[in-house]
């Protein structure tokens, strides 16, 4: 470390110390929902450490989306350029084209954050052998972040080791910047977004079940067929369950919803539908905060449901469950597969993403955990909900 400790640590890593005259404070973290909501309780702590500075964030889309929703540590979002190893632009297959960069693009980008004189600015967005180099060109008076051995140096540096929790990570780096780790409130939804979806309740089931069967990678997803059983079997003990996911998931989550009404009476049939590509982003926050419990696999909206508060059962391929998994077993529960190799080629899949290239299949590693065990804590988890809410 380059600075002396000034406090002892309180958990996640050393506390060093704090800037001078921090002001303005810059996050760079590409990528999707969950990529985000990783970092809120670092940004959280920095907020904390920093009142009198502003906390803009170099992000995307989603990202943007999600801040303009709910209310949450960040003040701004500045839309970052298609680059290398930061924002990703086109894709053929798992290649990305070097003609996607837009460099005219990138150049107006830095020109307008150095404008703006960023006292610290934070790379939370990998290994750095891409981002740290973008992040240096900036300007920011200090600069903290995590790299890998073959990446540039900032002023402060956290080395990164693929396999760790990812909000802990973010929070270890904070602390780099004398940040402290807090308890952070939950993210709320705006006033407008929790009209927007008062619609969707029926006030005859007495339990709000939200089920996102999607993922990213297709290999992170539990068969649909599995989805439809457990939510059969939620809607049959009373719940009403509603089936999220963005526009490219509306035929998913309909086929999840269809063969779950197959396994019901009329009556419980009518507590099942699906409402994929029917909310944006701050009609979703707002769904998932009246939620009793959600359940879903690894995926954008199980970490939004989580940092609204919403009790959530999620299903992990085990290398996931490592890096997004939540720590507590209160109000979370983890169900994980333990495959390690496609099972296709047979490739060991445990350093996909960071070490190894991807073999190019993509059939699902979610294997080995049944219906059964999942339904189990959908109920446990909605008796607990509906006490702590009084109901």
């Amino acid at each position: 470390m380059e600075k002396p400790l000034t406090t002892p640590s309180p958990g996640v890593g050393p506390i060093l110390e704090k800037f001078n005259d921090v002001k303005r404070i810059a996050i760079l973290r590409g990528g999707g929902l969950g990529d985000l909501i990783y970092t809120y309780p670092a940004l959280s702590a920095l907020k904390n450490a920093y009142p009198a500075a502003t906390i803009t964030l170099l992000g995307t889309p989603i990202h943007a989306a999600v801040v303009a929703a709910t209310e949450g540590p960040v003040d701004d979002v500045q839309m970052l350029p298609v680059a290398r190893g930061v924002h990703d632009g086109p894709r053929n297959g798992e290649r990305f084209e070097d003609d996607a960069e837009d460099i005219a693009a990138q150049e107006a980008f830095v020109e307008a954050m150095r404008a703006k004189e960023f006292d610290v600015a934070f790379q939370m967005h990998g290994g750095g052998r891409f981002s740290n180099p973008f992040l240096l060109r900036l300007g920011a008076r200090h600069t903290v972040g995590t790299r890998t051995k073959d990446a540039d140096r900032l002023e402060r540096n956290l080395d990164y080791v693929y396999y760790q929790n990812e909000p802990d990570r973010w929070l270890e780096l904070a602390g780099l910047a004398g940040a402290p780790p807090i308890i952070a409130p939950p993210l709320r939804p705006l006033p407008e977004h929790q009209r927007n979806i008062a619609g969707f309740r029926d006030p005859q089931r007495r339990s709000l079940v939200v089920v996102h069967p999607g993922a990213t990678d297709p290999r992170r997803r539990w068969p649909a067929s599995y989805f439809a059983e457990a939510v059969a079997a939620a809607a049959a003990e009373g719940a009403q369950v509603l089936i999220v996911g963005d526009r490219s998931e509306k035929a998913l989550a309909q086929e999840v919803a269809e063969s779950a009404v197959r396994h019901l009476t009329e009556v419980d049939s009518n507590a099942v539908r699906s409402v994929a590509g029917e909310l944006d982003i701050g009609d979703l926050a707002a769904l998932l905060a009246d939620a009793t419990v959600m359940l879903a696999s690894d995926s954008g909206p199980r970490h939004l449901a989580q940092a609204l508060g919403t009790p959530t059962v999620g299903i992990f391929w085990v290398g996931n469950a490592l890096n997004a998994g939540p720590r507590g077993r209160s109000l979370h529960r983890v169900h994980m597969s333990w495959v390690t190799r496609c099972p296709r080629c047979g490739s060991d899949v445990t350093q996909v993403g960071w070490t190894a290239p991807h073999c190019g299949h993509d059939d699902t590693l979610i294997r080995g955990i049944a219906v059964a065990d999942v339904v189990q804590d959908v109920l446990d988890l909605t008796a607990t909900s509906l006490l702590l809410r009084g109901k």
